[in-house]
């Protein structure tokens, strides 16, 4: 496993489960991005809850050394971020679609170097 690959999956790991969270707690921090997009808490929620999941299969997969729970993972996060990425442009904030532009090319490397 290379450096990079081992890096991003754990950067990816630790930021999806905070990320998850902030989310399905419902606290107004966790909900105050998806909120600006148009988002509907509720539905905000339940993404928190595959957030959570991603950064779990992460984690174990890391652990495990277990490629195909990596796999699950980095693909949950690039499908969050594809429509995260969605919902940013559809709201007209293209400039805050940023984080999810990078999360999603991070989330690709990680698959590309499984």
């Amino acid at each position: 496993m290379s450096t990079l690959h081992t890096v991003i999956t754990l950067f990816l790991a630790v930021a999806f489960l905070f990320a998850g969270l902030s989310k399905a707690s419902g606290s107004n921090a966790g909900l105050s991005g998806t909120r600006d997009v148009g988002f509907p808490d509720g539905l905000a929620r339940f993404v928190g809850i595959f957030e959570i999941l991603a950064s779990c299969s992460l984690f174990i997969g890391f652990a495990l050394e277990n490629t195909d729970l990596k796999l699950y993972g980095f693909v949950i996060v690039w499908f969050i971020m594809a429509g995260a990425i969605f919902f940013h442009f559809k709201a007209n904030k293209a400039r805050t679609a940023f984080p999810a532009m990078l999360l999603i090319i991070l989330s690709t490397i990680g698959i590309a170097t499984i």
